[in-house]
């Protein structure tokens, strides 16, 4: 209709390996009426995507711009090394670096880990992307260092994966632009946080909204009048002791 607003929408962003499906559902439990939009991103183009204006919000891999980006530090992941299943490693509970010494240790395009230099031998081609390194350690070409949670995503049956204890690791965050924070960020704050529906900051519009008279209206009705005391007696008024009449002369 014409003059009608657009009812309000919160897009997050999320990257390979984010997991937002845990505030999605409190979101949808505490603003019903505030659609919830995911929008897979990879980690390369998650700013572009929060800076141009295509999500309200983003679950990222730090690090981000703090010039143009807030940040609010959700996790770090453990870095894994994955490699094909019958491999020697897998001997092992958990490996070093050093123990990729010999290895050849694949580096896709995509990689987020940010090596200052990378362990093992280098391959000779870096693979576009981590589903296509994985691949490549299923055929037996190398190894590959990623963040737990995208070798978990690109699990294969032929591969497994071990802790690689010494190692980097990738940092996840929620992040927003600066000049974009909006009443629904801060409500998406609030549940990252853990804040109750009762907290001020993390309240649903509903109750943001609600009358001061309204919320104080029903402790009020439920006060009963105490009884009233005799100043003399100490009992209820009507309830008092009577003195002995006084003898005439």
């Amino acid at each position: 209709m014409t003059g009608s607003e657009a009812p309000p929408t919160f897009r997050l962003a999320y990257v390979p390996g984010a997991t937002p499906g845990k505030w999605v559902r409190i979101w949808n439990e505490r603003l019903p009426d505030v659609p919830l939009t995911l929008i897979s991103v990879t980690a390369a183009e998650a700013s572009d995507v929060l800076r141009d204006g295509g999500a309200d919000a983003g679950i990222v891999r730090l690090p981000v711009d703090r010039t143009v980006f807030s940040a609010i530090p959700l996790y770090t992941e453990t870095t894994v090394v994955v490699v094909p299943k019958d491999h020697l490693i897998t001997a092992a509970d958990e490996v070093t670096v050093g123990d990729l010494a010999d290895e050849v240790v694949l580096h896709p395009l995509d990689d987020v880990i940010g090596w200052e230099q990378l362990p093992g031998e280098p391959a000779f081609e870096r693979p576009a992307t981590t589903a296509d390194a994985v691949e490549l350690v299923a055929a037996g070409i190398g190894v590959l260092a990623v963040p737990q949670s995208l070798a978990r995503l690109h699990h294969r049956r032929d591969v497994t994966y071990r802790p690689l204890v010494d190692a980097p690791q990738s940092s996840v965050a929620l992040s927003w632009p600066e000049d974009a924070h909006t009443d629904l960020v801060e409500d998406f704050i609030g549940i990252v946080r853990g804040r109750t529906v009762n907290s001020t900051r993390g309240r649903t519009q509903a109750q943001a909204t609600q009358p001061k008279e309204k919320r104080r209206a029903e402790p009020t009705a439920r006060r009963k009048p105490a009884a009233r005391q005799s100043p003399r007696s100490g009992t209820a008024k009507g309830g008092g002791r009577r003195g002995k009449p006084r003898r005439r002369s």
